[in-house]
């Protein structure tokens, strides 16, 4: 389903954005931030979940997850959509970047605040590192693209045949600004007007190329980044309340992502299979949050009367 919604959004998103500051949250000791909102669709105007989403700094699947009955090209006029701006911190040391591939979003821990960005991440069989710690080795403005002779002969495949380098400019897949991280991969922009929130890359992070300019020019070289694949997150708050986030597993064959409406299961952690078990939790609540992945944060022992 999001293949070929990359190619529809592809023709439909060409509308102005504006920006919008709910991506920075305050640490302030929770593990639960941010609020929720709701956009109401014009009755009189169109819209596509893409524009929204951009205008939230949220990415495609986010939107998806939280209106799954939402139709992402055509939303119905009148009709309000939720925006997920409420999240559970990862699950991990909160220092530096941290990239969840499984709910597509990029964390940078920034003194007191944590700022928090959409991404793309690398296709089926092109993946982004799903379990690794290293470092932004260097920063470049005006980036080159040279791709490797495995992508020239795909494209090659297709019909379309690449440069050995693609210069600087506004035509450059990469944007206008990259960050390496390790040797092998980058943090950079784009030259399209959609794949944030899909699996669109070789293996890079993209950003829109307003939240990539930010970041570049926010964090220094040397910045801790640390890659994960979490799509369950979990906490407690300090009053007691338990809450449970959960996005769709990646897809992990041609098969699950061809299929994307079928249910791909989850591989639990020791640590997740022992939070299930907290008898404060109401199962049912936890049972719902998991079969509906909603990308919401959903609080699992809401007070009885």
């Amino acid at each position: 389903m999001l293949k070929k919604l990359a190619l529809a959004v592809s023709l439909v998103a060409s509308f102005q954005v504006a920006q919008a500051t709910t991506n920075i949250y305050p640490l302030n000791g929770h593990q639960v931030l941010g609020e929720e909102q709701v956009y109401s669709i014009n009755d009189a105007g169109t819209t596509t979940l893409e524009f929204v989403a951009a205008e939230y700094h949220l990415g495609l699947s986010n939107m998806i997850e939280a209106n799954p009955e939402v139709d992402p090209i055509v939303p119905a006029k009148g009709s309000k959509l939720i925006i997920p701006t409420k999240l559970i911190l990862p699950p991990t040391v909160h220092e530096g970047i941290i990239i969840n591939s499984a709910e597509m979003r990029l964390y940078y821990f920034n003194g007191n605040k944590v700022e928090v960005y959409p991404i793309g991440i690398g296709q089926l069989g092109k993946g982004t590192p799903m379990a690794w710690v290293t470092k932004v080795e260097r920063k470049k403005a005006g980036p080159t693209w040279t791709p490797t002779a495995k992508m020239r002969a795909e494209y090659a495949a297709e019909g379309e045949y690449l440069p050995a380098v693609v210069p600087a400019g506004p035509d450059n897949p990469m944007g206008l600004y990259a960050m390496y991280v390790g040797k092998l991969y980058a943090i950079h922009g784009t030259n399209a007007d959609f794949g944030i929130g899909l699996r669109v890359s070789h293996g890079c992070v993209r950003l829109r190329n307003e939240d990539n300019e930010t970041l570049f020019h926010k964090v220094p070289v040397g910045t801790r980044v640390e890659f994960i694949n979490q799509p369950i997150k979990f906490a407690e708050e300090p009053n007691g309340d338990l809450y449970i986030e959960v996005h769709q597993p990646l897809s992990r064959s041609e098969s699950e992502f061809e299929n994307f409406d079928t249910t791909v299961p989850f591989s639990f952690t020791q640590a997740q299979l022992q939070f299930f078990k907290d008898p404060r939790i109401n199962q049912d609540i936890l049972k719902k949050a998991l079969d509906e992945r909603s990308g919401r944060p959903v609080l699992l022992n809401p007070p009885e009367f």
